[in-house]
């Protein structure tokens, strides 16, 4: 979306309700005001939609994530679509969704990518 005062690309990451995720929406607008290129911030828009999708499938809260459940997301990243729901076994034959480049960026801090 183009924001009607700068022109500027924006992008909005939206919860269950189809309303936008207050944290997310914060950091994308940092991102922004301090002039990181709109491709950077789709990316981060696009990794943090995946982390918050993995918080909501395990039922955790973003303030509360342990150290373990960081690991868990990089395997999750791996796994495809269809199995990340839990209701669909992967096989171990089947090759890894995200790229390892991608499962290192989008496993990252957000905070030391900036």
């Amino acid at each position: 979306m183009l924001l009607p005062a700068s022109r500027r690309e924006s992008w909005t990451v939206l919860g269950e309700d189809d309303t936008p995720l207050a944290p997310i929406e914060r950091y994308l607008a940092y991102l922004s005001d301090i002039e990181k290129s709109p491709n950077t911030v789709k990316v981060y828009a696009h990794d943090l939609k995946d982390w918050f999708a993995f918080l909501q499938t395990r039922g955790l809260d973003w303030r509360e994530v342990q150290l373990e459940d960081v690991g868990e997301f990089v395997a999750w990243l791996r796994l495809p679509p269809a199995g990340r729901t839990g209701r669909v076994a992967v096989l171990p034959s089947v090759s890894a969704h995200c790229t390892e480049s991608t499962v290192n960026r989008k496993g990252q801090p957000a905070d030391s990518r900036a």
